[in-house]
């Protein structure tokens, strides 16, 4: 089953999608079960209801033809980034791998659905695309004895761009990357949150493209640190509370290479993670 949220921004609703009787893929109300999919929902077994409801045939079908699919987690406490966790990216970015997480922060208004339209910041010149697995936290994580720890912690896994200003991040950051990272709508977020029983992230294809032109294809095998590391490492430092998302870096293949232009009003990007779903954005002038 994937989880959804669906209607426009602001007024989304909360949706599951499944196979029904027939082994088709529908989409059902959750109406009856939460006004929304957030952290509380995730904290309370909101995944368990909504597999009972499935079970028991409780959920109304619903026709989500032409609607909007909004992100599948309704606005986080806090974003929490990895930078550089794929060697080949570290390395295109003229950068030894790291030997321990490097963290940024992205604000919770950066959140967009899948296919929103994206804007190219006032005086950006190195907007830029970013693939990502994230991982949806469930259960309040702080201070975890170990790595084996984290999977308790882990609602699920989604497809995210990490969309850049490199020239913010890397120029005027004075030191660190946010004001790179927190333009309005630069954390597209879905299509779906897959529940993370359902998911094996130690091997799950990523790929991106511009216009149609092949970017990113890389794996997540080839993470310098895996997902249960990363959530570990992170409660050391930090309290990561449910509905929060850690996006856990990207491959090879951006802008930042030297290899690509940087995107420009008129671009379309796709991105998509297998199994998680693809996204697709097209660029404007803010």
């Amino acid at each position: 089953m994937k989880l959804i949220r669906w209607g426009e921004p602001g007024a989304e609703k909360p949706a599951v999608l499944a196979a029904n009787g027939d082994g088709q893929e529908q989409a059902y109300d959750l109406s009856g079960l939460t006004t929304d999919i957030t952290g509380d929902f995730l904290a309370a077994d909101g995944i368990a209801a909504v597999r009972e409801a499935l079970e028991a045939g409780e959920l109304p079908v619903i026709d989500l033809g032409g609607q909007r699919l909004g992100a599948p987690i309704s606005r986080p406490s806090a974003i929490v980034c990895v930078g550089m966790n794929y060697a080949a990216h570290a390395a295109e970015s003229g950068s030894e791998p790291p030997t321990v997480p490097i963290i940024f922060f992205k604000t919770p208004n950066t959140v967009a659905g899948p296919d929103d339209t994206a804007f190219i910041p006032p005086n950006s010149s190195k907007t830029d695309w970013e693939v990502e697995l994230g991982v949806v936290i469930g259960r309040r994580a702080a201070y975890l004895d170990s790595p084996a720890r984290a999977a308790e912690h882990v609602a699920g896994y989604l497809t995210a761009n990490d969309l850049s200003e490199r020239a913010f991040q890397l120029e005027d950051s004075g030191g660190q990357w946010s004001k790179g990272k927190c333009a309005p709508g630069f954390s597209p977020l879905g299509p779906w949150l897959v529940p993370a029983d359902q998911v094996d992230v130690t091997d799950l294809r990523l790929r991106s493209w511009v216009n149609g032109e092949p970017r990113q294809d890389s794996n997540t095998a080839d993470m310098i640190f895996p997902v249960d590391f990363l959530i570990h490492h992170l409660s050391q430092y930090l309290t990561l509370e449910p509905g929060d998302v850690v996006l856990t870096g990207t491959p090879q293949g951006v802008a930042l290479s030297g290899k690509y232009p940087y995107l420009r009003a008129g671009d379309t990007v796709e991105i998509e993670i297998e199994r998680l779903g693809r996204q697709r954005q097209t660029f404007v002038q803010a």
